[in-house]
């Protein structure tokens, strides 16, 4: 079979664009010991990527001529694993490829039941956009009735569940987006009680301020830069700082210069963490017990963009850190859909 990917050319200094990568043809691979061949049905376009094709230190990167890393989902051509036959769905780390090897000893491997519901969320609500918003909030934020909780990006696929979630816990949500329609997607759809458009806001921290009235207890951090430096000031005393992505950061090489946030921090008594998904992967079916069950119960919704064509997978990447997008990014490779926007709700 003859196999399509994308293969990283160059790393980048700032943001990712077509010119890292080269698409090229070869055969499909041949799956080993616990592994199964994928026919890729949707691939993800990820926030993360930018960290991964970097010139700078981070926890995971894809090395000069390796194919693109990205989660799939899709059907099983061949199988040398016990439990999986062909036929059969499953997700895991398959990159930006027609087909994929999905190795069982990799944290995002499940098998996928399709009449459960649409695959592509195995890559979303159900996936790592799912489950990187339970334990970033639930773990490290730790959030109580009655508190403030802020989240940056608050539209995307991590933000939207995050703000979700801590409404489930009985939190003032307050999310902070790009343009009027990702802010009305916050409040009308998302449930927030507040969203404030940081690109017409010309005071964003008298704006945040007045929406956080009480103060700011929790910050669900997607971005970094001058929003972390403006809610650093605004932190209730014991506040907790999930730091989750650093989208503002165009490059790391040199590490930009900004506000001192160690006084803040003392301040407050803050707790500031990172987090990395894969270090929650032996508790991944509790975080998809609690997403499956909210959702069953209609406290949970989202919003998907599929783009179709795995060729589209460089554009649509620069595309997401302009903030193009309105949902959960992954590419259509089997199906014509073209452009669309497909919002669920249980």
């Amino acid at each position: 079979m003859k196999n399509r990917r994308f293969i990283l050319k160059t790393h980048a200094t700032g943001l990712p664009g077509p010119e890292h990568f080269v698409l090229v043809e070869d055969e499909a691979p041949e799956p080993g010991p616990d592994q199964v061949l994928v026919r890729n049905h949707f691939v993800t376009i990820d926030p993360a990527m930018k960290g991964w094709i970097s010139e700078a230190k981070n926890y995971a990167s894809v090395e000069t001529g390796a194919t693109m890393r990205a989660f799939g989902v899709g059907e099983v051509v061949s199988s040398r694993h016990t439990d999986i036959s062909p036929g059969d769905f499953v997700c895991g780390m398959t990159g930006w490829q027609d087909y994929g090897i999905a190795d069982a000893t990799q944290p995002f491997f499940r098998k996928v039941d399709p009449d459960h519901g649409p695959i592509s969320t195995a890559l979303g609500i159900y996936g790592i956009s799912g489950l990187t918003a339970y334990f970033g909030l639930i773990d490290i934020g730790q959030p109580e009735a009655g508190e403030t909780v802020v989240v940056s990006t608050a539209a995307g696929a991590v933000g939207s569940a995050v703000g979700q979630i801590a409404g489930i816990c009985g939190c003032r949500t307050v999310g902070i987006t790009g343009g009027p329609a990702k802010a009305a997607l916050c409040t009308d759809i998302f449930g927030y009680d507040a969203a404030i458009d940081y690109k017409t806001e010309s005071d964003l921290a008298g704006t945040l301020k007045s929406a956080c009235p009480d103060g700011i207890d929790v910050y669900y951090d997607n971005v970094g830069g001058a929003t972390l430096d403006i809610v650093m000031t605004m932190l209730n005393v014991g506040a907790r700082i999930v730091i989750c992505g650093t989208a503002a950061t165009a490059s790391w090489s040199p590490p930009p210069q900004g506000p001192r946030l160690e006084r803040a921090i003392l301040v407050a008594r803050a707790k500031v963490q990172g987090l990395i998904i894969f270090d929650y992967a032996e508790r991944f079916p509790d975080g998809l017990e609690a997403l499956h069950n909210w959702a069953a119960a209609g406290q949970i919704v989202w919003r998907e963009e599929i783009i179709d064509g795995l060729a589209n997978a460089p554009k649509a990447l620069a595309s997401l850190y302009q903030g193009d997008n309105m949902g959960r990014l992954l590419l259509g490779l089997i199906i014509e859909c073209n452009i669309q926007f497909i919002e669920i709700k249980q």
